[in-house]
């Protein structure tokens, strides 16, 4: 089997496929837009694996010097100097949050445009038939 990530023509989706894609979006941003076609997924998979990087990687450092400064952050010698260093230490990780979040929102009113764009389908003019004994 063969992937792509070239896009599918944009067509009208059913109200069950509308809440997929929303529902994909929330679990994995863009990747909900993908499946309905909108270019627009590129970028929030982009910003939001690009975010849970930046967490990732930065947070770890971020524990590091946390666990290296636990004294000097008790400590409260110089409020001012700790807030600094805190300020230095903490800023990539929340970057990486904002973009994730960023991403997300938008994936999310992404994904509820799609909902209100899909269409309802008419009830079946009869029930099923149940197979009988």
């Amino acid at each position: 089997m063969k992937a792509s990530l070239e896009l599918k023509p944009r067509r009208q989706l059913s109200r069950q496929t509308a809440w997929g894609c929303l529902t994909t979006n929330l679990a994995m941003p863009g990747f909900g837009s993908l499946l309905a076609g909108y270019r627009s997924g590129y970028a929030q998979v982009a910003l939001s694996i690009g975010g849970t990087i930046l967490t990732i990687l930065f947070g770890a450092k971020f524990v590091i010097w946390y666990i290296q400064n636990i004294s000097r952050i008790q400590g409260g010698d110089d409020p001012f100097g700790t807030l600094t260093g805190l300020w230095v230490a903490v800023r990539w990780p929340l970057l990486g949050i904002g973009l994730f979040a960023f991403g997300w929102l938008w994936a999310l009113s992404t994904g509820l445009y799609i909902l209100s764009q899909a269409k309802d389908e008419p009830p079946p003019a009869q029930p099923p038939r149940l197979n009988q004994l």
